[in-house]
């Protein structure tokens, strides 16, 4: 399994602040594993951080996690890379980082609008940087090889001495977003290619919601999403077949149980054409654009943690940011699909 994700109610040092995230790692486990542990710590201790600049406190975290990889006897010569998609809630603000292509996805009144954006080789802008580094973008791929234009290691890939970190082959910047969360904010979820790959963002939401909505605890409907994307046969290869890891955070915001459920039972947001739908981002979310076109008592969650421990962090660590305004209900489920496919 090479998957790591964590979900932090208070950030180290930042009660107001919340912070969840998912890594898809590919080649090996130690890079998200590594990141896992990590990436929330450089972000909060960047000097952005202390000023408010929180996306560029992402940025710069990103960043300085990879300089701190290849600094690293025991992981400069590991192979292995993660995607990185992380949400931190803070202020009434939802701030969103990511590199690759897993995904960060809001519900707001029953309608998906987009935290993040896949980053693939095909990508006019990432191409042009691909190129001008020394690289080639071949059947979709990064010198025919690796399916993401931006990743936490791969070091393979950040080798020109003549570029910066930002201008590399495959690069660990960020794009980074932000948004107010409103009341509308039902939940948010965040979930490698996996799941995009087999549900686009609406239809993840839409049967998020409808569980939810019926009042079913996070831990079952992710537990559902999971194995509604999972292929009941992986032995020809092909969508459902990839380790997949998804990260559910209701946003209670002081509603009771029974509130909330009433919150996801409304009518959903309808577009212009009557169909619940997303809207374009550009409306919803303000990028912030790249340069380029856990100790162990903290809760990282190893896939094999089982259910019943991540239920109790949740619910505990969710009275203890009370005082925040804004309750948080953030509970995930991994599967690996040689274990757990369905037939």
């Amino acid at each position: 399994m090479e998957d790591a994700h964590i979900h932090l109610l208070a950030v180290p040092d930042d009660t107001q602040a919340a912070f969840f995230a998912v890594y898809d790692g590919h080649g090996g486990a130690k890079v998200s594993q590594y990141a896992g542990i990590h990436l929330h710590k450089l972000i909060a201790t960047n000097a952005h951080y202390a000023e408010g600049n929180i996306e560029e406190a992402i940025k710069q975290g990103f960043l300085a996690l990879d300089e701190k990889m290849r600094n690293d006897d025991e992981m400069r010569d590991d192979m292995s890379g993660t995607t990185a998609v992380v949400v931190l809630i803070k202020n009434k603000k939802i701030y969103c980082g990511n590199v690759g292509d897993s995904r960060a996805v809001a519900c707001v009144s029953g309608a998906a609008y987009p935290l993040s954006f896949d980053h693939k080789p095909a990508n006019e802008n990432e191409a042009r940087r691909i190129v001008a580094a020394g690289g080639w973008v071949e059947f979709n791929r990064v010198n025919g090889n690796l399916a993401l234009s931006r990743a936490l290691g791969d070091f393979a890939f950040k080798k020109n001495d003549h570029k910066s970190p930002e201008e590399q082959i495959v690069t660990a910047c960020p794009d980074v977003t932000v948004c107010d969360l409103t009341y509308n904010h039902e939940f948010i979820i965040l979930a490698c290619d996996g799941i995009w790959d087999v549900m686009s963002n609406q239809e993840v939401v839409e049967f998020c919601r409808d569980r939810l909505a019926a009042g079913c605890e996070p831990e079952a409907v992710c537990e559902e999403l999971l194995t509604r994307c999972l292929a009941p046969d992986c032995q020809m290869g092909g969508l459902g077949c990839d380790n997949m890891t998804a990260v559910l955070v209701c946003l209670l915001q002081e509603d009771t149980p029974e509130a909330y459920i009433a919150r996801c039972s409304r009518k959903p947001v309808e577009s212009a054409a009557g169909d619940a739908t997303s809207v374009d981002s550009e409306t919803y979310i303000t990028p912030q654009p790249s340069p380029v076109a856990v100790e162990p008592n903290e809760e990282l969650l190893a896939p094999q943690q089982d259910s019943v421990s991540k239920l109790n962090i949740a619910v505990t660590s969710e009275q203890e940011f009370a005082d925040n305004d804004t309750l948080y209900s953030s509970l995930d489920k991994t599967k690996s699909t040689d274990e757990n496919s369905v037939s």
